[in-house]
């Protein structure tokens, strides 16, 4: 007797359970899915759409937000059992379709408005957020064209990247300098620098800064003289000043100079020299930004010295267009074949 009584209940516990994992099955089918742009999905349901706002409320991670560009929602499959029990609807009288040549204006209205948006400086800076993520940029230029006893022209494009962690910066820059008169070329440099900085504490860092530049159109005594120079600075400091709105910066630095001349004859040449270097950052009122960075340089080997200093006020009138004046100079370069400079330049940028 007993035997037949655990032998009907076994028969009844496994029923029961695959009963139930039915109904887990069914429940968890009919369950939405969030599936983002880089392929990441996300159980659960979608609860409204507030204009381009998909309100989801996940199983694992509650309610999210997620802009419609960057998502899309499955929806569930409705069971057939819900859809058996589900209660008639009344009736909804049939909607009239608008005539075609009313659809067809408003289409080509759309796809017209959708034309100039896309160079709008809003919707590309939202465009280049949405593709660098967490990283901040600008892309800048400046141009003059001057007509008087001679025929001048300078075109200068530039594009800056950069990223902050908590104790990490890195920044990338790319430029690119071309100037010509009476169409001969005068000025053609492509020029790229980057820069890592490491903080130990609040006060104390490392930092690198490579650097390498192209000049195409160098001469010297009326020969020419094209180079590339690479210089790699690596180099330790204090901060005087750490305040999201003043920042100052001492240190110095070993530099390591790589110079090959690319015109006949072609050579390379490395040498070494120790520098000192301030930074400083100054946020001012009106939305404004004064940078500066100066070096010295000076050789213990060879005596030689040089310095270089780069002075920029940024002024940022929306969140995506401001306006830079930049002066640039160099003096005694201690590679000893980098061209002297002085540059003043007015910048336009779109930053990200």
């Amino acid at each position: 007797m007993s035997r037949t009584l655990l032998g009907n209940f076994i028969v009844w516990f496994v029923l029961g359970l695959a009963v139930a994992g039915r109904a887990a099955e069914s429940e968890a089918s009919a369950r939405d899915v969030l599936v983002y742009k880089d392929g990441d999905r996300v159980q659960g349901r979608l609860l409204r759409q507030e204009g381009d706002i998909l309100v989801f409320q996940s199983d694992r991670f509650g309610v999210l937000q997620v802009p419609v560009d960057r998502a899309v929602v499955i929806k569930a499959e409705t069971p057939v059992a819900s859809v058996a029990a589900t209660p008639p609807v009344a009736a909804v009288p049939p909607v009239v379709p608008e005539p075609q040549e009313k659809k067809a204006a408003e289409r080509a209205e759309a796809e017209r408005v959708s034309r100039w948006e896309m160079f709008s400086p809003a919707v590309l800076t939202a465009r280049l957020r949405n593709y660098f993520g967490p990283w901040h940029g600008r892309l800048a230029f400046s141009t003059e064209v001057v007509s008087d006893t001679a025929d001048r022209s300078t075109l200068s494009l530039e594009g800056r990247l950069g990223r902050k962690w908590t104790a990490n910066e890195v920044q990338l820059n790319g430029r690119f300098d071309y100037s010509e008169t009476n169409k001969l070329t005068t000025t053609d440099i492509v020029k790229g620098d980057g820069l890592w900085r490491h903080d130990f504490t609040k006060n104390s860092f490392i930092q690198y800064r490579p650097t390498l530049e192209w000049n195409r159109a160098n001469f010297k005594l009326g020969v020419p003289a094209d180079y590339v120079l690479l210089q790699q600075e690596i180099g330790t400091g204090i901060s005087l000043l750490a305040t999201p709105a003043r920042k100052l910066r001492v240190g110095v630095s070993e530099n390591l100079f790589d110079v090959w001349n690319t015109s006949p004859p072609a050579s390379h040449s490395s040498r070494t020299s120790e520098s000192a270097f301030v930074e400083t950052e100054l946020r001012l009122p009106w939305g404004m930004l004064l940078t500066e960075r100066g070096v010295y340089y000076y050789s213990f080997s060879s005596r030689n010295d040089g310095w270089e200093n780069r002075l920029e006020l940024t002024k940022k009138f929306t969140e995506t267009f401001s306006t830079a004046i930049r002066h640039e100079i160099r003096r005694g370069s201690p590679d000893g074949t980098a061209q002297d400079y002085t540059r003043l330049k007015l910048l336009l940028g779109l930053d990200f």
